[in-house]
């Protein structure tokens, strides 16, 4: 078995009547950059602090490379954390900060040397080892964090949001910069974040967590493309979400969306009254009359312009208001308030959910919730 192989069984975290994390099974294989999402308070950050040792579960075993270590103290533990606030020195230089760690490993100074300046390499400080940490960019300072804690060498390094205090252009290079990182060393990074687009980014794969529970665990572009739940869909990017009634047929099903039956290549556990989803990527805009298989008459009701594309949202003829992303390529057709249009809801992107509808409204409640705060 390869180093840094994680084994979560029956996971479970109380704090009184509260149930933080409520009963998680997961495989993280060595190597992998694995990714907890989700909104504050769903049990990703306990979840990774009991992974740590820093919390002790209720109930359950954390398995590293086969061997348990529910009870086995944090420095006991072959992993290392960074956290959002970087937790650095300020009254040491950044290769003392980097180096901190080695004190308690039986390391002799020269090797300590060495892995101080191979690591402040990797992630690109060589430059700043004499300044104060105090001097330094939040950026700057995050690679600080992330290089004391790869020079210790441990197989699974745990990342608390560790992007979360910095710009959004900053936190996008610095995405591609962890990612680039993790696969040189093959280390086991497990993310923690409530941003889906660092999840989609570094992932090869993302658990996403709701109420303490793993709502769906898969690679990004599966969870994004084949959302199993409302929750899903919405937390993963837009999306337009339909109450239907879906109905077996052939390899996937007809989706009856008031006097309209559309056809869906997706086949949900059961038929009957449901949700389905669309992205708004997907949602084709024809000119009026068009006709053909799952098209809706509609009238465009707002155009949001957002830079090198629409937010057009469009009443379809039963009711429904769904959004349509059209991209301002100069071929695309303008659009305005009132224009007639055909929707085209084509078969391979309409995806019917295993939700129920009442479930489906208070995902996508929880999820309007979550973006406000």
């Amino acid at each position: 078995m390869s180093e840094g192989d994680i084994r979560l069984e029956g996971l479970v975290k109380n704090y009184g009547d509260v149930v933080a994390v409520d009963g998680i099974d997961l495989h993280i294989p060595s190597g992998e950059f694995f990714t907890m999402l989700g909104p504050s308070g769903c049990g990703k950050t306990t979840t990774l602090r009991m992974i740590a040792g820093f919390e002790r579960p209720t109930e359950g075993e954390i398995l590293l490379d086969g061997v348990d270590m529910s009870s086995t103290p944090p420095h006991k533990r072959r992993v290392n954390t960074v956290f959002q606030n970087y937790a650095l020195f300020t009254h040491m230089t950044v290769a003392e900060n980097v180096g901190f760690g080695l004190r308690y490993q039986k390391v002799g100074k020269d090797e300590a040397m060495q892995r101080v300046r191979a690591v402040m390499e990797m992630v690109q400080i060589s430059e700043l080892g004499e300044r104060r940490t105090s001097e330094l960019s939040g950026g700057q300072q995050q690679r600080v964090a992330l290089a004391r804690a790869l020079v210790l060498e441990a197989p699974v390094l745990l990342l608390d949001e560790p992007l979360g205090a910095l710009d959004a252009r900053l936190r996008l290079d610095l995405q591609v910069e962890l990612k680039r990182i993790q696969e040189q060393l093959e280390v086991t990074f497990i993310y923690v974040t409530h941003d889906q687009d660092e999840a989609l980014t570094m992932s090869d794969r993302v658990a996403v967590m709701k109420g303490g529970k793993i709502e769906q665990c898969d690679v990004p572009q599966k969870l994004y493309e084949e959302p199993n739940t409302a929750f899903v869909a919405n937390f993963l990017g837009s999306a337009n979400l339909l109450s239907v009634e879906a109905k077996a047929a052939g390899a996937g099903c007809d989706v009856i969306l008031g006097n309209f039956t559309l056809k869906s290549d997706s086949k949900p556990e059961q038929a009957g009254v449901g949700t389905a989803m669309i992205r708004p990527e997907y949602v084709k805009l024809e000119p009026h009359g068009s006709e053909g298989e799952n098209r809706v008459p509609g009238m465009v009701e707002e155009v949001v312009y957002m830079g090198f594309h629409q937010d057009v949202r469009v009443r379809l003829a039963n009711g429904d208001l769904v959004r349509a992303d059209v991209p301002n390529d100069g071929d695309s057709p303008e659009y305005e308030q009132g224009n007639a249009v055909a929707v085209h809801l084509r078969a391979a992107n309409l995806r019917v959910l295993d939700d129920y509808p009442d479930e489906a409204a208070d995902d996508t409640a929880d999820d309007a919730d979550t973006a406000a705060v």
